[in-house]
């Protein structure tokens, strides 16, 4: 099946069916790579197993090494099957709307957006097993690794692009719901100190541009889209496109932003 035809509820196995020739065809095209996308790909049995190995090798510190780290991610990625088949809805997602994506190859590899929130799936299931500090270690060395920051307490549905993701910060109590694509130095934050509710919800279907800031307990409706550099401090009716410092409604009723990517406030232009 061509990736291009995958949709998100194929799971896993469709997904690795493909990530798997992907890897053959660049080991043939680039043999001096061969042996890494072996180590990588080629060799695990299973998209979970390549999985685990991918998140170790990038996560593994001085504090963690990396057969330590891989038993954390298989750990649970057996306790919770949902981490995986997120993963893959994500890797659909990102070969469908990143026009930069070739193949299932350049997300689990290289993109740092896809690592870093299959990261932190590891590092929210350790938070609701009541792991804190783990959690906080596995935050902390997404940050230094990948340049993206997620409380372990955030919830992030499936089927989810960060593109670049470079500076992307998201906040404890912020929800960001299916199908959604954030672009770099986006923040999900709040705007005090209190220790209650107090950063945003997404909805289904939002696309967030570039270094927008969403602050305090806030709700963004389903396929909203948010415009690159805006400040949105109320909440976004659904199909609603907002711009601006603060942030207010510009332009049509939105439909699919975060699939089409569309980022223009007049699709005319």
């Amino acid at each position: 099946m061509p990736a291009e035809t995958l949709k998100l509820a194929d799971g896993p196995d469709s997904v690795w069916s493909n990530l798997r020739i992907a890897a053959a065809q660049a080991s043939a095209e680039e043999p001096i790579l061969a042996s890494f996308l072996n180590a990588a790909i080629l060799r695990h049995d299973r998209f979970q197993d390549a999985l685990a190995y991918r998140l170790a090798s990038k996560l593994a510190d001085a504090q963690l090494d990396a057969m330590l780290a891989r038993d954390v991610v298989e750990q649970a990625i057996a306790a919770d099957p949902e981490i995986a088949r997120r993963a893959a809805a994500d890797m659909v997602a990102i070969e469908e709307r990143d026009p930069a994506c070739q193949s299932f190859l350049q997300p689990f590899l290289y993109f740092k957006g896809f690592l870093a929130l299959q990261a932190h799936r590891v590092a929210h299931w350790l938070w609701s097993e009541g792991r804190d500090i783990f959690a906080f270690h596995l935050q902390s060395r997404i940050s230094e690794r990948f340049g993206v920051d997620i409380h372990p307490a955030a919830r992030i549905g499936q089927g989810i692009m960060i593109d670049h993701a470079t500076g992307v910060v998201i906040g404890e109590t912020a929800v960001v719901g299916d199908n959604v694509s954030l672009l770099h130095g986006v923040t999900l934050g709040g705007t005090g100190k209190t220790d209650t509710d107090r950063h945003p919800k997404i909805a289904n279907g939002v696309l967030i541009g570039a270094g927008a800031k969403v602050l305090g307990d806030i709700a963004v409706g389903e396929e909203a889209r948010i415009a690159a550099g805006s400040v949105v401090l109320k909440d976004v009716p659904a199909h609603c496109t907002v711009a601006g410092v603060p942030a207010e409604p510009v332009g049509g009723r939105c439909h699919e932003p975060a699939r089409t990517m569309d980022q223009r406030l007049d699709p005319s232009d």
